[in-house]
């Protein structure tokens, strides 16, 4: 009797319970999301020492390299660039004043930006310096066209002179933090 009985209300139990549990699905809402990762990531790192900067037979120029820089080279990627934040650090404990500059190239060779450091001789404090792109600081499209960097130093001092600082250097580090509507 109880069998007949549980098998009695299973079937309409199970039926309940499934009108219940179920409501009609929204599909559409993926419409609605918008996703803005942030994306970080080290772009160069430079670091040379004062001996192989009083040692380089092209001065004052003791560095000079040319490089692919292409993050944005998709053309998804570049279309849905918020903005960006490149961030650089500069550290000198050499005996030399020194300027690093930066140079943004498209295809063409052609310069869309430039970002110029000098800094003094040791005892120099860190240099930082962030640059904005897009609303509220540069022109997106520097980042967007850029295809090559071109990084290059000068020694503003002399070749002789040596800091008194145990193993000299100067450091150039940038990394950058760039913000990408998915939706």
């Amino acid at each position: 009797m109880k069998r007949l009985l549980s098998r009695f209300l299973a079937v309409p139990l199970a039926f309940i319970l499934t009108l219940s549990c179920s409501e009609e699905q929204d599909f559409n809402q993926f419409d609605d999301l918008t996703v803005t990762p942030t994306v970080a990531s080290s772009i160069f790192y430079l670091e040379s020492t004062e001996e192989m900067i009083n040692a380089v037979p092209t001065f004052p120029v003791f560095y000079s390299q040319e490089f692919s820089f292409n993050p944005f080279n998709e053309q998804f990627v570049a279309d849905h660039l918020l903005d960006g934040m490149l961030l650089y650090e500069l550290e000198n404990t050499t005996s030399k004043q020194l300027t690093l500059t930066i140079e943004f190239m498209d295809d063409a060779n052609t310069v869309l930006d430039t970002e110029t450091f000098t800094i003094e001789p040791e005892p120099a404090p860190l240099l930082t310096r962030e640059v904005a792109y897009g609303p509220g600081g540069k022109n997106l499209d520097i980042l967007t066209n850029t295809t090559r960097l071109r990084v290059s130093g000068q020694n503003l001092g002399d070749n002789t002179s040596v800091s008194p600082i145990a193993d000299p250097t100067i450091i150039f580090r940038s990394a950058g933090e760039f913000r990408f509507r998915l939706q």
